[in-house]
């Protein structure tokens, strides 16, 4: 296939697209155009707008919600164990998209008697960071944090942890939020959060101590958010370390946005893991330019 396509980012809440000629990224647009706040509008009416920006039609290839059944068209997950080169020759094409021609990358799936999980948008940026950087098991910060077993280059096998969301929730519609007013950046209190979510067997019980904590002057109301952030991504890290039964000396490689990989290696750091990091933007074209380069139309 051409060097010169369209890669677009289509999640729940956000829309990103890249526009590349000849290997190069000309022009790129971001948008809260994701699938569940499209209004009123269809998929194809928010494509066409989005293709209408540039005179010349490209193909497309397309990653994330917009293959789910909230999305466009349902793009079926592949089964664990799946290998991440060969998930160019399962994509799904979007005849609706006419002239253009498009296509959708499948999620991943895990279907077992002790673990369900389902990933889309995230398996693109899996293939830009293992041609980087391979490695046995890769975390994805974000909303829905996951956790990823690779075998050279096939995942077999994946958790999700709802450590972002969770976050959000227990401050915008929880008593740990009410209150507090503007909160401010504190690396203290963060830090502080880190070391006993780390530690701690019973994470559920440390919640509402967030609220008494700031009530008895034990804690900033405006670090509150810090300190919840620290304690639920070191709960995440110390649980995950030991689901995936990981020796401290075990690489391991953090993907996602620089500031929240922060976050993630300060907890691994804290946890005596060893880690490197990878921009998710970057891993993710890198991942969409490898599946283009494998595509025959």
């Amino acid at each position: 296939m051409s060097d010169s396509f369209i890669a677009i980012d289509w999640g729940s809440t956000n829309l990103r697209a890249w526009r590349y000629e000849r290997g190069v990224c000309v022009d790129s647009v971001q948008s809260e155009a994701g699938v569940t706040r499209l209004g009123e509008r269809l998929p194809q009416q928010v494509f066409g707008e989005l293709m209408a920006r540039w005179a010349e039609p490209l193909p497309v290839v397309m990653a994330g919600m917009i293959g789910s059944n909230a999305g466009w068209i349902q793009a079926p997950y592949l089964s664990c164990p799946t290998r991440l080169t060969g998930i160019a020759a399962q994509l799904t094409t979007i005849e609706q998209a006419a002239p253009y021609h498009a296509w959708i990358i499948p999620g991943i799936c895990v279907a077992n008697e002790d673990n369900c999980n389902v990933m889309r948008g995230e398996e693109t940026q899996l293939v830009g960071a293992y041609a980087a950087r391979p490695s046995p098991l890769y975390v994805m910060p974000g909303t829905h944090s996951k956790w990823v077993r690779m075998d050279g280059d096939a995942l077999v096998d994946f958790r999700t942890v709802m450590t972002g969301e969770l976050h959000h929730l227990l401050l915008a519609h929880s008593l740990v939020g009410v209150g507090l007013g503007e909160q401010l950046s504190d690396e203290r209190a963060f830090e502080r959060g880190l070391a006993i979510g780390l530690s701690e067997r019973h994470i559920v019980r440390r919640l509402f101590e967030t609220r008494a904590a700031h009530l008895l002057g034990k804690l900033e109301k405006s670090a509150v958010s810090d300190w919840l952030s620290g304690l639920l991504i070191g709960n995440e890290v110390a649980q995950m370390q030991q689901e995936f039964a990981l020796p401290a000396q075990d690489a391991l490689t953090v993907i996602g946005n620089p500031k929240l990989t922060a976050r993630y290696a300060r907890a691994l750091s804290m946890a005596g893991m060893a880690h490197s990091v990878l921009d998710g933007d970057d891993v993710f074209q890198l991942g969409i330019r490898s599946i283009v380069n494998e595509l025959e139309y």
